[in-house]
């Protein structure tokens, strides 16, 4: 699991909490690993992630010293991934993780190996209208430009076997990191599988952080990825994984 953290102490150690206690319900797993990559918080974010990593063998947490924002956070986190499922999961409470299990069975059953949690299938408390439409009509976007019928291409939690995320080139700096991957795994040919989530919106006095440029961002890269970065070097990035550090 790989959970982006930017400025949210406020809700970090319930969200760890509670992925912990869900990660126990999914049958078939054999191990789990939660990667925490903080992209420069300037709250106690870092702090909290320190004492996570020094109090919990499945935790590993990357501090970031230059704020890029979500998709370069994700991509910080592949490198360090070692398991065969990545689930992307936001530090915020808006996505509810006792979903795992629905989300998870497809990929252990060999029935897909990408899968999206919708909230559009599922039960959404609190969006605004304006959220709700900006999501369809992105989502309708994808559908049009890539001929699929998804119903949430938005959505934080997408599930993806290894080997394939791996293998496809990211090079999203922002939020626009969730039309890249897409685009990039149905030009592919490789089918997504959605399963109804729960979704308890946040506004942007709760700190959410998403805005109008954000939309802009995912049609351009929507359109880009249709039709046609530099990485980090190691001194932007530390690596707190005490225990296996002390397994060495």
């Amino acid at each position: 699991m790989i959970i982006p953290v930017f400025n949210e102490a406020a809700t970090l150690e319930t969200l760890l909490q509670r992925v912990r206690a869900a990660a126990e319900g999914i049958d078939g797993i054999g191990s789990f690993e939660i990667i925490a990559v903080d992209d420069m918080s300037s709250d106690e974010s870092p702090n909290i992630l320190r004492e996570q990593a020094a109090a919990h063998q499945d935790m590993l947490v990357v501090l970031k010293r230059v704020n890029r924002g979500k998709g370069k956070a994700i991509q910080e986190g592949l490198k360090y991934a070692t398991g065969d499922i990545i689930l992307i999961q936001d530090a915020d409470l808006e996505y509810d993780p006792a979903d795992y299990p629905r989300l998870v069975a497809p990929v252990l059953a060999g029935e897909a190996a990408v899968v999206y949690g919708s909230r559009f299938l599922g039960r959404t408390v609190r969006m605004r209208p304006l959220s709700r439409l900006a999501n369809l009509a992105l989502t309708g976007l994808t559908n049009l430009l890539y001929g699929t019928r998804l119903s949430d291409m938005e959505t934080c939690y997408k599930v993806f076997r290894a080997d394939l995320v791996r293998s496809i080139p990211l090079h999203a700096h922002r939020f626009d990191f969730e039309p890249e991957v897409t685009a990039k795994i149905l030009r592919r040919g490789v089918s997504i599988l959605e399963v109804p989530i729960r979704y308890d919106s946040r506004t942007k006095e709760d700190g959410k952080k998403i805005g109008w440029r954000d939309g802009l961002l995912a049609i351009a890269a929507l359109v880009r990825y249709r039709v046609s970065t530099k990485g980090e070097t190691a001194a932007e990035v530390e690596v707190l994984w005490p225990h296996l550090q002390q397994s060495k």
